[in-house]
């Protein structure tokens, strides 16, 4: 191991787990090296800092090991974009409000955009009245506006959150 431990004392802990209390650094060094280990410091923030004689490479894996499995369990929000048009049929609407469900109960955000082209623009009303509509269709659900209905360039987004 190439960092030093600075600390004239120490609370050390051996390879069986025994607790040997408060010793000089140099006779817990000279321990490790009997045993043919290594001298970890545990927890350097304490006073005296606590060390613990093992096999640094074992007790990396196992850190490493830890880390990869935490990693793997926590779940990341991303946002999920559904993207419509004003003039959506009945079916294609209840396919959307399926898909938003889904995406809800899998925990996700979802941004609903609602494309205006050309002289649509003219007609950002109904954008806003289909935009309305998705969030009144959603009030059963566990659905947090987080962005109200708004005019971003030629779209109308809404964003949806799930209610923690």
């Amino acid at each position: 191991m190439n960092e030093r431990i600075r600390a004239k004392e120490v609370r050390l802990i051996d390879q069986n787990g025994e607790n040997h209390g408060i010793i000089l650094t140099s006779k817990a060094l000279q321990m490790a090296y009997d045993a043919d280990l290594d001298l970890v410091l545990i927890n350097p923030n304490q006073e005296p800092p606590v060390a613990k004689i093992l096999n640094y490479g074992k007790y990396k894996y196992e850190q490493e090991k830890r880390a990869k499995e935490a990693k793997k369990k926590q779940h990341t929000v991303e946002v999920k974009e559904i993207k419509i048009r004003y003039k959506i049929d009945t079916h294609d609407y209840q396919v959307r409000i399926k898909s938003i469900e889904r995406f809800i109960a899998q925990g996700n955000k979802v941004k609903i955009v609602v494309m205006l082209r050309g002289r649509e623009m003219q007609h950002s009303s109904l954008a806003f009245d289909l935009a309305n509509r998705f969030v009144a269709d959603m009030q059963n659900l566990p659905v947090t506006v987080e962005k109200k209905p708004q005019l971003e360039g030629r779209n109308v987004t809404l964003y949806l959150a799930p209610q923690s």
